[in-house]
């Protein structure tokens, strides 16, 4: 007898704003598969990362645990090894689990996934990337940033040094589709995690997709009254070694703009191929499609630019769910949702039974239906004296930074933009209060006191720059890239050696 648990595409994307999916609000991207999603299932506009950075997301994800359970608060953090990944559950219910694209996995390995086709952004060579070893043997051996120049140019547009057939979206488009294919002859369930690497920075879209939006018609970026005030050491300090700390260039950032809504939109038609692929398999209606990012994108909002942040801009993520008879068509949901409730979401559809997990997330499924009685959903960014910490509740979004000494007090309802904090504000104590609490309540259950001070925070040194302009700035190269110029560099510097 066929089993007819239903299939699970999570397709993922790094660094998309909550705020780039046309159906959604947005009058200017052009998103027509994401757009159908919206139509087909139900769309989580209060969808917020557990932390605004890249591997502790992406840990939480896969985990169901937020970072305070995790011990995963940075970059360079390892993930737990001592616990069972949403991957591993199902892989142990008979699903074939399989990863495509950039996982950021650290240490790197399988962590549940049976196979993995590779593509991540540093690597230590061909040998450990499937798509530059892939790339190679299309003749870009010579390439030296295959992913944009990173460094000095992050946040500079520029068209993608290979054409639209051989660029890394397009390859995990390829792969993903690939995998739909093969599985759709077959009768076992699946789990692919489809993952692309844009659009984080650098903004680099194939030809001609670097031309589907031009400048002159993008809006300019969200920049509030008193905007200093809205900043933090964060913001400060990833704009300096971000190379954007030296002046506003409104005419840049109008570009920089077109060139990351062209890198969603290049996403977005590999979406479509996905869909088409699993229409054409006769897999599209028992199969829960789940669409989201690890974190977004200040893109010059606030004068600012990365992640690292509180601000919606950065913090607040795209999340849509598609499976007829579990997920509304057409339906939006605002109450808080995370990446947390990933886990649980997929083991309930699978039919495993996610309570006996030790998880943070709840079923996205009771979250749209109403019969989820969660008030608040959390974010940390970093630990001690550099922490940021969020609480987000249906109204209110409550943020304090460790490195200022400061909070932060949004209302969701009447200034959803976050132009002016109320935090200290005659009138908004009681809500402060309220958010507040409940943010120290749950730091302390999960272990997390090192930040509290009974029950306030704990103040640390402030935080500054270095007074030189210079100091800090943010130089990334491949190892395995040959940048040496022959009669010019002096002295050559050490390489490895390349296919």
């Amino acid at each position: 007898m066929p089993d007819k648990r239903p299939n699970i595409l999570l397709i993922f994307t790094d660094q998309q704003r909550a705020d780039t999916v046309g159906a959604l609000g947005n009058p200017v991207i052009r998103t027509p598969n994401l757009d159908r999603l919206c139509a087909e299932g139900t769309a989580f506009t209060s969808a917020y990362s557990p932390s605004p950075v890249c591997v502790p997301a992406r840990c939480s994800l896969h985990y169901g645990q937020y970072p305070q359970r995790t011990g995963c608060y940075n970059n360079g953090d390892p993930m737990p090894q001592d616990r069972p990944s949403f991957m591993d559950v199902l892989a142990e219910a008979g699903y074939r689990t399989h990863g495509i694209g950039k996982c950021h996995f650290r240490p790197d390995g399988l962590r549940g996934f049976q196979t993995r086709e590779r593509q991540e952004e540093l690597v230590a060579g061909p040998d450990a990337d499937d798509y530059l070893r892939f790339l190679f043997k299309q003749g870009f051996g010579h390439l030296c940033d295959p992913n944009g120049v990173r460094g000095e140019m992050y946040y500079v547009p520029q068209p993608a040094q290979m054409p639209a057939r051989l660029h890394p979206t397009q390859w995990v488009g390829d792969r993903a589709t690939a995998f739909i294919t093969e599985q759709g002859q077959g009768g076992q369930p699946w789990l692919l995690f489809a993952s692309f690497i844009h659009p984080h920075p650098p903004f680099a879209p194939p030809c001609p997709w670097h031309k589907l939006y031009r400048a002159p018609a993008m809006p300019l970026p969200f920049v509030p009254q008193d905007v200093e005030a809205l900043q933090t050491h964060i913001n400060r300090f990833q704009n300096r070694y971000k190379y954007r700390d030296q002046g506003i260039d409104q005419n840049l950032l109008r570009c920089l703009k077109a060139h990351y809504y062209a890198c969603i939109s290049f996403i977005d038609y590999q979406v479509g191929r996905l869909l088409d692929a699993l229409a054409a398999t006769g897999q599209l209606d028992n199969t829960l499609i789940l669409f989201t990012s690890d974190h977004g994108e200040l893109l010059g909002d606030y004068n600012c630019f990365g992640k690292r942040s509180m601000h919606d801009a950065c913090a607040r993520v795209p999340l849509l769910a598609r499976l007829p008879g579990r997920f509304a068509a057409g339906q939006v949901c605002t109450r808080p949702t995370n990446l947390i409730d990933v886990m649980p979401t997929v083991l309930a559809s699978a039919g495993v039974d996610y309570r006996t997990h030790t998880l943070d997330g709840e079923n996205l499924a009771e979250v749209a239906a109403g019969t989820c009685p969660r008030e608040y959903v959390f974010s940390q960014f970093a630990k001690d004296g550099n922490a940021l910490y969020t609480a987000v509740s249906l109204r209110w979004k409550y943020a304090y930074s460790a490195p200022d000494d400061q909070e932060f007090l949004f209302d969701r309802v009447q200034d959803p933009q976050e132009s002016r904090n109320h935090a200290g504000v005659v009138g908004y104590t009681g809500a402060q209060r309220q958010m507040k609490e409940a943010l120290i309540a749950f730091l302390r259950d999960a272990g997390e006191t090192d930040a509290l001070d009974g029950d306030t925070w704990k103040v640390y040194p402030r935080k500054a720059l270095p007074r030189n302009p210079d100091a800090g700035l943010l130089v990334q190269d491949h190892a395995w890239a040959e940048t040496d110029i022959p009669g010019y560099t002096d002295p050559p510097v050490a390489r490895a050696a390349r296919p």
